[in-house]
């Protein structure tokens, strides 16, 4: 068995990809993902959200592309005899607060983003508590709010649409594991092995986009990628006080983040305590909603005080341990083997702009998402971090 690409992982970074090389630039791949129900995949446990409020130009820039795209989803991604695909993209804004040590680290950032073209509005303590009733802007010197551009989606769906739009393009998706590769000894791949003895060969590149688990699998050809799975728990709210009229993302100076969810909310926050990698999703520290996140929500949003858990849920940042930033490119010293993996939470919201790019950059075609060169994993080796900055 062979094909022009073989990607390996299949969630949404390796689902746009190939559906973009089999759409845009001509090019058939095969997918290899060991798990087809994706239970412990980021994408499928991600909690989807999209902003502009980044502190570097290119996430900027990936979130602007990216927003476009799924505005025009149903057009993008129609498969005849269908229906058009849903993702239920809702715009209501980021809202970041700042405690006065963050103030003017907020201020370069909006300056920055309005550069780049994203719309993003400045609000002082009086202006917070005029547009949102609701909020405690106690210990607030600033905040930024997204007018546009920002919000979140249905990101399961948003990764079933890339799937079988990419089929209806002749993508085949198999159900395997990689476990090592073959290679001329002059830096070009020719086949990826599978645990159950499967070849498949590939006549023009491999992508490694498994996620949180591509470290080892670059490991087979000798790079090493500081990539890991880092947990991640969600809280799934009910809340049976007021509802809280035009709420954005909100994103506390102390690092909790909440947004509504259908008609509840979801929140969640740093882990406390040991950040192991691949922590077991199932074990939620139930303990960190009651003893720390729901003091501070409830302090920030008084409405908050009859928060209630409803469910919860965790899954894996696939965190690059090197300046928590996506690896997209080339992998050093191969000619036709490439990755995608580490986005440290920005995978979802950028995966049709980094699927676009890396089509494009495989195929040796044109698209017109923005470079990746940024983000190319030759960075590690040349000790070069793009890193993002945090307003606190």
């Amino acid at each position: 068995m062979q094909a022009p690409i073989v990607i390996v992982g299949g969630g949404v970074m390796g689902a746009a990809t190939a559906c973009f090389l089999a759409r845009d630039q001509g090019l058939s791949a095969i997918v290899i993902e060991r798990d087809p129900l994706h239970a412990q995949a980021s994408s499928a446990l991600s909690a989807s959200s999209i902003r502009q409020q980044f502190s570097t130009p290119l996430n900027i820039a990936l979130s602007q592309w990216s927003i476009a795209f799924l505005r025009r989803l149903g057009d993008e991604l129609a498969v005849p005899g269908e229906p058009a695909p849903q993702i239920g993209l809702t715009e209501a804004g980021y809202l970041y607060l700042a405690s006065p040590a963050g103030a003017a680290a907020m201020r370069a950032h909006q300056a920055l983003q309005a550069r780049a073209g994203a719309q993003v509005q400045l609000l002082q303590p009086h202006e917070l508590e005029q547009r949102f009733p609701w909020l405690s802007t106690e210990g607030i010197a600033l905040g930024a709010l997204g007018l546009r551009g920002e919000g979140w989606f249905d990101g399961p769906a948003l990764h079933q649409a890339f799937r079988r739009k990419a089929m209806a393009c002749g993508v085949r998706f198999l159900q395997a594991e990689a476990v090592g590769f073959e290679h001329d000894g002059a830096g070009r791949v020719q086949a990826v092995r599978c645990a159950d003895g499967l070849r498949i060969g590939a006549t023009h590149g491999v992508l490694l986009s498994a996620g949180a688990w591509s470290a080892p699998l670059a490991a087979q050809l000798g790079v090493v990628l500081p990539v890991s799975g880092k947990k991640r728990d969600v809280f799934v709210l009910d809340c049976p006080a007021a509802p809280l009229a035009g709420c954005p993302l909100v994103i506390d100076p102390s690092g909790f983040w909440f947004r509504p969810e259908g008609r509840g909310f979801i929140a969640g926050a740093p882990p406390r305590g040991e950040d192991a990698d691949f922590l077991p999703l199932h074990q939620i520290d139930h303990a960190q909603f009651d003893e720390q996140l729901w003091p501070l929500m409830a302090a920030r949003v008084p409405a908050f005080e009859a928060l209630r858990v409803r469910s919860a849920w965790a899954g894996y940042y696939e965190m690059n341990a090197f300046d928590h930033n996506g690896l997209a490119g080339a992998l050093p010293g191969w000619r036709n083997v490439f990755t995608a993996c580490g986005f440290s939470g920005h995978g979802m919201q950028h995966a049709p702009a980094v699927g676009s790019a890396m089509a494009a950059l495989m195929a040796g075609g044109r698209s017109d998402a923005p470079s990746l060169e940024v983000l190319s994993p030759q960075r590690l080796l040349d000790g070069r971090r793009v890193v993002e900055h945090n307003v606190i």
